[in-house]
């Protein structure tokens, strides 16, 4: 019952989490992107004080419910184990804890993270690598598989569904998910929480609380024959059968072995009871053991439910594949990150603002000194003024909460006209594309000869009322460099 319990929970929030990375519309963020919000690290680092208490309570005293039920990679490690089972049963066994490693990692995320270390938080913190998997390598499958059903509804003159560009990220971005996914499929398939115990810092700081959990998987010696197939079971490889002794600092709840047990000698209860308990009574206990596991699983995941957003859509602009990205000396955040600074201290760079982005302006950085966390660029789309889409689902306050009236109000960066790729001036023809488009009017076309009103007109930027959104950028006919482009500000302002 237990065990059906947890894959159940399990399903669900794995399946809501993989929405909200891959689901385009905005939807699935807007009424599952509370998913993102109560994952461990996320909530540490926007001080969601509230989130980090209850999944603290939860662990002490439930164990790590977190690594079996709320957490995606945990989660995931438990499918490929799975299919490890499957091809050979009874593959586990007993070892002791790798301490040592499980301290150097979890030093070494506390440290880089105080230092602004970005790359080893990014590749080690578990919500950022599963989202990464989803957004890399899962979002494109699914909306390839939307414009097959796009191509049939339109076959049958409906309208149900609509295309969307398949865009698949860099090579580094790609090797980087697919390494991850690689590394963690093996480990899973032939050793089960492998990564969870040794690596992962989260796993190793849920340990150490749930290592004086209240309630845990016991072991009845009066019952045990010591056989063993308990240790055999186990994934987290913390059931020493032998000595009737399990390492509750590595067990994630995961109830495997409780329906292993052919004698019943394992049971969810009360570690601290001081008294032995009868058969009906150890009966009784487990059923309230359970109710308490739904409640408090169940009040945890619903806890941070955020408020429904409205879809909003790109608007239609065709993806302009042959523009390359200028060289720019500052690189360019999102409205709401503050500052470059205040984005590297809190973004585990777990693309999920990069998946919400409707018009395809944040990608992952490929700069080691930032690695993996989102910058924008403007060759595929620009920064909208009605569109808060990144800051309304980032879930550790590496980018904050801004509505439309502060967005289009916050200076990024600044726009810079390159003369000599101006098409005017190179081909003698009008054009004006960025002023007509700039939204905030920064832009002004004038004669290129001062005096000569038969010149052609070129544009200036007054560039205390650029936004730095990139409309002028992304809408330059000019190719393969755009003829204006948007240099980043290492602080944002507001105009």
């Amino acid at each position: 019952m237990l065990k059906r319990l947890r894959v159940t929970l399990a399903v669900i929030s794995i399946t809501l989490v993989t929405l909200v990375f891959i689901d385009f519309t905005g939807l699935a963020a807007s009424l599952f992107g509370w998913m993102a919000k109560i994952q461990f690290l996320p909530a540490l680092l926007a001080l969601n004080v509230g989130v980090v208490a209850a999944l603290v309570v939860l662990t002490v005293l439930f164990g790590r419910v977190y690594c079996s039920v709320i957490c995606p990679l945990g989660i995931m490690q438990d499918i490929f184990a799975w299919f490890g089972k499957k091809a050979k049963k009874y593959r586990y066994s007993y070892s002791p804890a790798k301490n040592v490693l499980r301290i150097v990692f979890f030093v070494a995320m506390v440290a880089s993270i105080v230092a602004g270390i970005g790359a080893f938080v990014v590749l080690f913190a578990p919500y950022s690598a599963y989202g990464r998997i989803a957004q890399t390598l899962i979002a494109p499958v699914w909306a390839w598989l939307n414009n097959v059903f796009a191509g049939i509804a339109e076959h049958y003159e409906s309208y149900a569904f609509y295309d969307v560009d398949v865009w698949l990220r860099s090579g580094v971005t790609l090797g980087v998910a697919v390494a991850t996914l690689v590394i963690i499929a093996f480990l899973s398939w032939r050793n089960g929480r492998t990564y969870c115990n040794t690596v992962c810092p989260v796993g190793t700081l849920l340990g150490f609380l749930s290592k004086y959990s209240v309630f845990a998987p016991v072991i009845d010696k009066s019952k045990c024959n010591a056989c063993g197939l308990c240790s055999r079971n186990c994934k987290s490889a913390c059931i020493d059968g032998k000595n009737h002794v399990i390492d509750y600092s590595r067990c994630v709840a995961c109830m495997d072995c409780i329906g292993t047990c052919r004698h019943g000698a394992i049971s969810y209860a009360n570690r601290y009871a001081k008294k032995a308990v009868s058969a009906d009574e150890s009966g009784a206990a487990v059923s309230g053991g359970r109710r308490t596991f739904v409640v408090t699983a169940l009040a945890t995941t619903a806890a941070a439910a955020l408020k429904a957003e409205e879809k909003v859509v790109d608007g239609g602009l065709a993806a302009i594949e042959d523009k390359q990205i200028p060289e720019r000396k500052t690189r360019i955040v999102p409205p709401g990150a503050v500052s470059i600074k205040n984005l590297a201290d809190h973004c585990t760079a777990c693309q999920l603002c990069v998946s919400a982005c409707p018009n395809g302006v944040l990608r992952p950085s490929t700069d080691l000194s930032h690695f993996m966390q989102p910058e924008s660029s403007y060759e595929r789309g620009y920064c909208r003024p009605e569109c808060t889409r990144c800051s309304d689902v980032c879930p550790a306050g590496a980018i904050r909460p801004i509505d439309v009236a502060d967005k289009s109000s916050v200076q990024i960066g600044h726009a810079v006209w390159v003369k000599a790729n101006c098409i005017p001036l190179v081909d003698g023809v009008k054009c004006g594309n960025c002023a007509r488009h700039c939204p905030t009017g920064a832009i002004l076309m004038v004669n290129s000869e001062p005096g000569n009103e038969k010149s052609v007109k070129i544009p200036v930027v007054n560039t205390e009322k650029c936004i730095g959104c990139g409309a002028c950028e992304n809408l330059c006919p000019a190719r393969p460099f755009s003829a204006i482009y948007v240099e980043g500000h290492e602080n944002h302002r507001t105009i």
